[in-house]
């Protein structure tokens, strides 16, 4: 079985790949299913689909007290990635992540995908928790995405959490990890990232992926750095087509990235949604034109809220 980082790396001619969110919990699956629908005529390489921790929530109770519950808003990566490779035969790639999840649920987690045949996932620190100030690992749980990638490096060894195991298989996943061309929100420069993501590589990452950009350049001077500190892998851009007015300020708060102030003005000018979502479309496919151009086979997408602007840029340049 060819996996993602072999489709990557082979690639002749530009391709295209997109991310997108388990549905929302006790919402169907249908939502997914149309965003597949409306891009499965580019051909896809793989779909990545995201995964997400618990997270605390406080509920009005009897007396004016509140009640602490815990709820996980998106369960179901691993189902979600099997429907879609059942469901439309088109290659998958879970994120399994550290935040929020013990060794052990992260163990049965990979054990599932390797039943399931799915052996291409990206490794994530993930996010902190949205109440948390800073971000804290969950009791026996990985804390950095390196240590996550030591846990499937042993299991593709056939070693688990229980030593104890007799005749334990070895499983064969492969996978990639996140870049962050503007450097991630807690590094303390751009230069100890890459440390970081050296050591990731070096561990057995065999492609980036990056966080979304907005700036072209952000991404190439990214890329010249990773190949000075012996980077090899390939490093895949991620591109958003912005889609509401409010995207301008919510994105770079949420994302940590700039929006150039060409891009800014334009949005700025925008009288509603509609017209914020054109001039997404426009930009994202300048940027889209422009790094094929410099030689980038694959494009990655990301499709929250903006699947039929992604479906229009697509429509443009392959």
């Amino acid at each position: 079985m060819t996996t993602a980082a072999q489709s990557i790396r082979e690639l002749k001619a530009p391709a295209f790949s997109f991310e997108l969110l388990p549905p929302l919990k006790g919402n169907s699956i249908s939502r997914v299913y149309r965003t597949i629908d409306a891009l499965k005529d580019f051909k896809p390489l793989f779909v990545n689909i995201t995964s997400h921790r618990d997270e605390v929530v406080f509920r009005s109770a009897d007396g004016g007290l509140y009640e602490r519950k815990v709820t996980r808003k998106r369960p179901g990566t691993v189902a979600v990635a099997a429907s879609i490779k059942h469901r439309y035969g088109i290659p998958v790639v879970p994120h399994i992540i550290c935040s929020g999840f013990t060794r052990s649920e992260t163990e049965y987690a990979l054990i599932d995908l390797n039943f399931l045949g799915i052996h291409d996932v990206l490794l994530l620190r993930g996010d902190k928790a949205q109440r948390d100030r800073f971000y804290e690992p969950a009791e026996a749980g990985n804390a950095y995405a390196i240590e996550l990638i030591e846990q499937v490096n042993n299991l593709n060894k056939g070693v688990f959490l229980d030593d104890t195991l007799a005749e334990a298989f070895e499983t064969p996943f492969s996978f990639g990890v996140a870049g962050y061309p503007e450097k991630h929100e807690e590094a303390p420069n751009l230069d100890s990232d890459l440390f970081w993501l050296k050591k990731k590589v070096d561990a057995g990452a065999e492609y980036v992926v990056t966080q979304m950009f907005f700036d072209n350049s952000k991404y190439f001077a990214f890329v010249e750095k990773c190949r000075a500190a012996g980077i090899t892998v390939p490093i895949v851009p991620g591109l958003k087509p912005i889609t509401l007015q409010n995207q301008l300020t919510v994105l770079p708060k949420i994302f940590h990235t700039d929006i150039p102030e060409d891009f800014a003005r334009a949005l700025r000018t925008c009288k509603n949604d509609e017209e914020a979502a054109r001039v997404g479309v426009e930009w994202t496919t300048m940027q889209a034109r422009d790094l094929l151009d410099n030689g980038v086979k694959l494009l990655h997408f990301y499709t929250m809220m903006a699947t039929q602007s992604v479906r229009k840029v697509a429509e443009q340049i392959y």
